[in-house]
């Protein structure tokens, strides 16, 4: 991620030279929306995703970390399979992304993991964190002898809302609907790549209806 970054860094100049889109984005429907105090709207934006990332998010390492147990169970298993299998994914939908990108200046990229998602990228994203949280869970059940139920409980929603707030995140906050915003502005084709190509969740394309989003 960070060398792709990096590489579209260069290309485009964005880090260096201008913002991300995807927060040009978010103050421009800040300020369609009518709100005020747009800058310290956004900072508490910013707070509030730190604060994310070192709690929900955090929550299902941190209980496999103080996790004692010895066996490995098939959750883990399953678990640490579909993060690396999501990893290889997300890995080779980005390096797809930008070989078209140096290739071509106009048109869609709907080959590869492409032709499958509008947003493959995303999807496998989405799939590592939901990988950590299905390996964490014997250790949560293994937390039940020892934590109170309230906190128990909380863990339980703590873990598994890390992959739904990175599914909100990745769709509607900072993923889908930003990029494709711009997409269809710069990308000839993009409106119809839309029509026929589910945005998150991969599937065959279908020319003859509409995808619902």
């Amino acid at each position: 991620m960070g060398i792709g970054a990096l590489t579209m860094a260069r290309a485009t100049g964005v880090i260096f030279r201008s913002e991300f889109p995807r927060y040009i984005y978010r103050r421009m429907t800040l300020e369609q929306t009518g709100g005020r105090n747009i800058r310290v709207h956004m900072l508490a934006e910013i707070l509030a995703q730190g604060c994310a990332n070192i709690s929900a998010l955090a929550i299902p390492g941190f209980m496999m970390a103080v996790n004692g147990h010895a066996p490995i169970s098939g959750w883990e298993i399953a678990g640490a399979g579909l993060w690396l299998a999501a990893y290889i994914l997300e890995s080779t939908a980005d390096m797809q992304k930008l070989r078209f990108t140096a290739r071509h200046k106009i048109g869609v990229c709907d080959g590869g993991l492409w032709r499958y998602s509008r947003h493959p990228n995303y999807f496998a994203e989405w799939l590592v964190w939901t990988g950590l949280v299905t390996a964490s869970v014997p250790s949560w059940l293994a937390l039940r002898d020892i934590e109170a139920l309230p906190v128990w409980l909380s863990l339980g929603v703590g873990a598994a809302g890390a992959s739904v707030m990175m599914y909100i995140t990745l769709v509607y906050l900072t993923g889908a609907v930003p990029a494709e915003y711009y997409s269809v502005k710069k990308r000839a084709g993009y409106r119809q790549y839309q029509e026929t190509m589910n945005r998150f969740f991969p599937w065959l394309p279908n020319d003859s209806r509409n995808i619902p989003d």
